[in-house]
């Protein structure tokens, strides 16, 4: 193993133990390096690596902290990662958005808040078919990003989100392309928010996969095409 892999599992160590907890501060270089036998070389490398992935957060003149290891903030290296995705690859973002947002609504519809639900259909009645396609396209990731906020599981939400993005180009284009794309997408958000607003898990999370299959679908005979 790299000296400065060694160096980054023994502070993922010390987080994961409880002996750095979120939030708080690492000790000194020189008296973390002693007390983990490591050199101070290794020790600066492992803590830049970390920072760069906001496990750790490097305050110039204070010192090292363990940022608060938020599921959103963690996952932000995804979001990243996922901006350099190629044109061919968007289904496989839509894969496995069918696979993660019908359980996302599914549980929205159990747990979301009454308040959310009402900001929900607010959403939903502010575009028509008549709207301009990005802005129906903003809303439409902004009513999906509040649906898997609603399953009040964060880690799902960023994943969500993070898979949400890649794929919003592909929306453009159908809304631009496909007859009829903005009138389908709205009925279908019509019945995912009904669903939710009821409280039908499993009827929320069945439109939710049609939804989804169904830009999967449109794009597998785009792309064919």
């Amino acid at each position: 193993m790299a000296l400065t892999d060694e160096a980054i599992d023994k502070i993922k160590e010390m987080i994961i133990s409880g002996r750095v907890r979120p939030g708080s501060k690492l000790p000194r270089e020189a008296d973390l390096a002693a007390e983990l036998g490591l050199s101070r070389n290794s020790l600066r490398e492992a803590v830049k690596a970390l920072s760069l992935i906001n496990v750790l957060d490097v305050r110039q003149g204070d010192g090292t902290y363990a940022t608060s290891l938020a599921p959103s903030l963690l996952l932000e290296a995804l979001s990243f990662i996922v901006d350099f995705h190629r044109d061919d690859s968007v289904l496989e973002f839509l894969e496995v958005r069918r696979i993660l947002e019908p359980a996302a609504t599914s549980l929205a519809a159990l747990r979301m808040a009454e308040d959310d639900k009402d900001e929900l259909g607010k959403l939903l009645d502010a575009v028509t078919v008549d709207s301009p396609v990005d802005d129906f396209v903003a809303t439409d990731l902004e009513f999906h990003k509040k649906i898997a906020i609603g399953s009040g599981n964060s880690v799902l939400a960023s994943l969500v989100d993070n898979m949400s993005m890649p794929t919003a180009r592909a929306r453009v284009w159908r809304g631009m392309t496909e007859p009829r794309a903005l009138e389908r997408t709205l009925a279908e958000h019509r019945a995912i928010f009904e669903a939710i607003v009821r409280g039908d898990a499993d009827l929320a999370r069945s439109w939710a996969t049609v939804h989804i299959a169904g830009i999967e679908s449109w794009l597998h005979t785009a792309l064919a095409d």
